[in-house]
């Protein structure tokens, strides 16, 4: 059926306009409004008795004790309190005002406001189709490429401290990955492979284990069920090879799976020492399957080759990735820095260089620094330890916090290990910001950096884990309102308490004050216009 609203442009035309018009003339109608409130309050001040009825009001208040406004003032510190408590957590966890939210979202349809779009779908489907909000490209979630292993290394965590490492929507998308990937080449699912599929998807480790080895009583030569008990039960990297051995044996002529096991063997190389080993099979991997660059196998490669310190093979492979038609990753910009600043940081001094200036190769070294933090300014911390590192998700986004605790677990290391690069890192990294433009609307060296980073991340890393945010979000208004509201009202509860006399005479000056204005209105009003005219706008 066809959209009626795109059939009638004239109507839509029409509601714009009235729209537009409504929220510019708004300002105007509040002023009339208020003015006419004023007027309406002088014109029935006698038929209503209002002068007698605040005469008899003020006599009320009079006969109000201190301990009233002592428990006036401290509910009143109290409800602010507790409103500013619930703001803060909210703000934490949410990154915005609750209150902010709800305003924008009831208040501005009604003002004649357009909704943001950024409140739509933020991320990218697992096989690369946009999902309801194709503007934002850059939120694309990618796996990541040096994950590990859940039963190996994620479960002995959880059964260390108690806290789950990954979240639901990080496995869901691990799920969805590995239903795309291991479907099989055959035209028809065989019915190993439909309970696979299933097995994919269940929640609980304990059920989809099960399916595994409800799938090899099918057929003992499911590689897809061996894959998933090497990744699942497999309680050490040996037990863990050992599957994806006997997985690489029965895969046949599936490139998914071959590609998918045989990196799989090549970490457990390197987990297991053997990094030589790992090195010649992500090699191997490689020049197999070259058009396979997407799955980022050369990350693998940089951080086997570091742990050997092959300077010039690590070289060699950014040479041929680190190009500019090439995406980026956090672990191609620092490890170029971190090549750069190996050159320099063994005899760099701050001070030094203050007095003589930056050599060329220093400068070099200080420019792939700020290229490497503008493109992902959350890894610099974690390197210098400012915050604490938790175990890597299985999915990142890319310049997000997410894919800054992926490199950083894993590179930390290579960093250490280069004498003086962590000193050379902390004395430059902040100065990237002095060459970024601000508010963000463009970049310097990349793409201006997505808003949409906290929100995914947040997603992505579990709720134990203090995101990290960049841009630093200053404090909503409502949060500083309600501050300040909470601790007026408390001082006001604790000096009426003390000093009630004293208290009572400022709120009697404070309220005549208050009211002169009106007062001085009237009294112009009443010499203005002429007392018959009054007389018989009363009568009506």
């Amino acid at each position: 059926m066809e959209n009626t609203a795109g059939s009638n442009p004239q109507s839509n035309g029409f509601t714009e306009k009235l729209k537009s018009w409504l929220s510019w003339s708004w300002t105007y109608v509040c002023f009339i409004w208020f003015g006419m409130v004023l007027i309406m309050i002088y014109v029935l001040w006698s038929p209503l008795k209002l002068q007698e009825t605040l005469a008899s009001a003020s006599v009320f208040l009079n006969t109000l004790t201190p301990k009233f406004y002592v428990a006036l003032t401290g509910t009143s510190s109290l409800i602010s309190g507790l409103i500013l408590i619930f703001e803060w957590w909210y703000f934490r966890k949410y990154g915005t005002s609750f209150i902010e939210q709800v305003s924008v979202s009831h208040l501005r349809p009604l003002l004649g406001g357009v909704e943001s779009s950024s409140a739509t779908g933020l991320f990218t489907s697992i096989n690369g189709e946009t999902e309801p909000r194709p503007s934002v490209s850059e939120c694309k979630v990618w796996r990541n490429p040096l994950n590990l292993f859940r039963g190996a290394e994620y479960n002995r965590y959880t059964w260390v401290t108690g806290k789950e490492p990954l979240t639901y929507y990080d496995m869901n998308l691990s799920a969805q990955d590995h239903q795309t990937f291991f479907t099989g080449d055959t035209p028809q699912l065989r019915p190993e492979d439909a309970v696979m599929q299933k097995a994919w998807r269940e929640r609980n480790p304990q059920a989809r284990i099960r399916a595994a080895y409800q799938a090899l009583e099918m057929n003992q030569d499911c590689a897809a069920a061996y894959v998933l008990l090497a990744e699942e039960e497999a309680t050490t990297i040996t037990e863990a090879e050992r599957l994806f051995r006997k997985a690489l044996s029965i895969a046949g002529k599936d490139i998914n799976l071959l590609v998918y096991i045989k990196r799989r063997l090549a970490m457990c190389a390197r987990k297991l020492g053997r990094v030589k080993e790992a090195v010649k099979m992500m090699r191997d991997l490689m020049k197999e399957f070259p058009l396979l660059g997407m799955l980022n196998i050369h990350e693998n490669l940089l951080e086997a080759l570091l742990e050997l310190q092959a300077y010039a093979d690590v070289q060699a492979v950014l040479a041929k990735y680190d190009d500019i038609s090439l995406p980026k990753s956090a672990t191609i910009c620092y490890t170029s820095a971190l090549l750069k600043a190996r050159a320099v940081s063994d005899k760099f001094s701050p001070e030094a260089a203050s007095r003589r200036g930056l050599s060329s190769a220093e400068m070099n070294a200080v420019e792939a620094i700020h290229r490497a933090v503008e493109f992902n300014p959350h890894v610099p911390k974690y390197l210098l330890e400012m915050k604490s590192l938790i175990l890597p998700p299985e999915h990142i986004l890319k310049r997000g916090d997410s894919e800054a605790v992926a490199y950083a677990f894993f590179h930390l290391q290579h960093w250490k290990r280069a004498e003086g690069a962590l000193n050379l890192l902390h004395c430059t990294w902040e100065g990237t910001f002095r060459l970024i433009p601000y508010p963000l609307e463009k970049g310097h060296l990349f793409y201006p950096y997505p808003g949409c980073t906290e929100t995914a991340d947040r997603e992505l890393l579990p709720s134990f884990h203090e995101v990290s945010v960049y841009p630093k979000k200053e404090l909503p208004f409502f949060i500083l309102f309600t501050a300040g509201l909470c601790s007026f009202t408390a001082m006001l509860a604790m000096l009426t308490h003390q000093f009630p006399e004293l208290m009572g005479v400022f709120a009697k000056a404070f309220f005549s004050t208050l009211f002169a204005p009106l007062g001085f209105f009237a009294d112009k009003m009443e010499s203005f216009m002429p007392s018959s005219f009054w007389h018989q706008l009363t009568r009506i």
